[in-house]
């Protein structure tokens, strides 16, 4: 017998890529379990299997670094419940990031891709689950995106949540309308220029050798420090919130249509995001 649950949750982190470095990703998790009927005439409760995913997720990759531990040119060291992860770009210089070491998920695999990293999510979530449940499928599922989208990595100092971890992110779409109209361009040129971008506030920077960027801060976690490329990297002069972003995508292409009205739709992730007008 099997139960599945579409769409059980979604994840929104960062992972370091073999080639494109930093970047931001956002999945559903579609989730199928194989076993026999228990007393109740269930493989498992629904209630409990939502319960028990979603936990976990939240735990240990959602808003988290997610690290493949056997990618080449990589360097971890972990103490005294913090984690420095070093990684070395193809040609652009050097990513360090420090910080608590549950911000930072490391996974015994090459290369993060769905299916990848859905196996090692697999052998950990089994363990969790009565006796009935034999086996287990689960699959991340990008979001179908007609138009414009970018991957984006940031963190928010002032969030009381995992939000506040220096590096994860997502994968969002962006719509622009100029007198009410979607300009495809203007969607266009923004997520070109914001691939695989780290958005930075600019109070959180601190001085650095020319063409690297570091940003550091310290919050209810803990102390967080990233440097990076600045060829990666855009800073923006508040906290990296959406309504923030969107906010600073409406000024901007306010600037290059002065004449016109302007309405900017940002997503964090999947579904979610925040509305400016200009």
């Amino acid at each position: 017998m099997k139960l599945f649950v579409n769409n059980l949750t979604n994840v929104d982190f960062s992972y370091l890529h073999p080639t494109r470095g930093l970047m931001g990703e956002s999945w559903l998790v579609q989730l199928e379990l194989d076993g026999s009927l228990n007393d109740q005439g269930m493989v498992c409760d629904f209630g409990i299997v939502k319960k028990l995913v979603r936990e976990w997720m939240d735990t240990t990759i959602d808003h988290a670094l997610v690290v493949p531990t056997g990618m080449d040119r990589l360097d971890v060291k972990s103490d005294a419940g913090e984690t420095e992860v070093t990684w070395q770009y193809p040609e652009e210089g050097e990513l360090v990031c420090r910080s608590p070491s549950r911000a930072i998920a490391l996974v015994d695999i090459e290369v993060v891709t769905p299916e990848l990293l859905a196996g090692w999510c697999v052998e950990k979530l089994m363990a969790l689950f009565p006796q009935e449940v034999r086996g287990m499928r689960l699959s991340f599922v990008p979001e179908d995106i007609e138009g414009a989208f970018y991957h984006y990595s940031h963190g928010l100092q002032q969030h009381n949540g995992n939000c506040q971890r220096i590096a994860h992110g997502h994968r969002s779409r962006v719509e622009i309308f100029v007198n009410e109209e979607r300009d495809g361009k203007l969607e266009a040129d923004l997520a070109n220029r914001w691939k695989d971008i780290y958005i930075g506030t600019k109070s959180h920077r601190q001085d650095a050798a020319d063409g690297v960027n570091v940003y550091a801060y310290e919050a209810p976690q803990g102390e967080f420090y990233l440097s990076l490329p600045s060829s990666r990297c855009y800073d923006i002069d508040t906290e990296t919130t959406v309504e923030q972003i969107a906010q600073h995508l409406s000024a901007r292409t306010k600037q290059i249509r002065p004449l016109d009205d302007v309405l900017v739709r940002a997503y964090e992730g999947i579904g979610k995001g925040a509305v400016s007008e200009a």
